[in-house]
């Protein structure tokens, strides 16, 4: 009994780390982690810190403009696609 219990458990935790890793190798390979780390700042803020100040009041299509726009932002090699993707991923930590 315990031992599936802990099977289930292990099972679940694969399941739902699967889209965070996932995530976190988009962010790497589209060069967001170059100046962003996931808890603290580098030459841009952290991702949690990001998260925290847009709590409750993110607009994820506006978000992902103003990163795609290239004026507060320095230009990205990620598709659109993938930045609204980053966006959620971001915003929900």
């Amino acid at each position: 009994m315990k031992a599936t219990i802990v099977a289930g458990l292990v099972v679940a935790g694969l399941v739902l780390a699967g889209p965070v890793s996932a995530n976190a190798d988009l962010a790497k390979s589209s060069g967001c982690l170059k100046c962003h780390d996931v808890d603290k700042k580098k030459m841009g803020p952290g991702f949690k810190d990001v998260a925290a100040a847009h709590k409750g009041k993110a607009d994820e299509a506006a978000l992902a403009a103003k990163i795609m726009g290239g004026k507060d932002h320095p230009p990205v090699k990620a598709s659109e696609a993938d930045v609204k993707t980053l966006v959620k991923w971001v915003l929900a930590m």
